[in-house]
């Protein structure tokens, strides 16, 4: 009976080391491709990829360390807040507005200066979830790339 119990045990254990594995081994072909295609043609912003069984959703983004002084959690922390933006404003949109304002002003000698200026604004409600680091790495000019991905049948659509 003993046995029976140790053996069943040892079969579930096993099950579960071997589910781990597959999630890992799936996360580390899934990083190495994103590696592949960042590096052959550089990109930023969220894009959908399809993996063989599953889709995710990445946003990509490149910070510079020296604007942080040293401070990697605040570069981190900046770089999930941003990759969350991204994918929030993919799946729910944003408003976006616009005003120019022209001005004209004569000088003393007749002529007139006209200074043009424009101001864009863009608003944008929703959440994520779930979205993760999945990678990050320094590029030769110092800047770091941060990779975060989420499974797009997790999220729920805007309202």
């Amino acid at each position: 009976m003993v046995k029976k119990i140790v053996f069943v045990a040892l079969v579930i254990l096993m099950g579960s080391v071997s589910n781990a594995q597959s999630y890992n081994q799936e996360k580390t072909a899934l990083t190495n491709f994103l590696i592949r295609m960042y590096e052959n043609a550089p990109f930023e912003g969220v894009r959908a990829v399809d993996d063989y069984e599953q889709q995710y959703l990445i946003s990509v983004l490149t910070l510079d360390p020296t604007k942080y002084g040293g401070n990697e959690s605040a570069m981190f922390r900046v770089a999930g807040v941003k990759a969350m933006s991204q994918a929030s404003r993919f799946f729910n949109g944003s408003n976006i507005t616009s005003d120019l304002i022209i001005r004209t002003s004569e000088k003393s000698d007749g002529t007139a200066d006209t200074e043009m200026m424009e101001t864009i604004k863009e608003n944008s409600v929703g959440f994520v979830k779930a979205l993760e680091l999945l990678t990050n790495s320094t590029l030769p000019d110092g800047r770091m790339v941060f990779i975060y991905y989420t499974p797009i049948n997790n999220q729920e659509p805007a309202k």
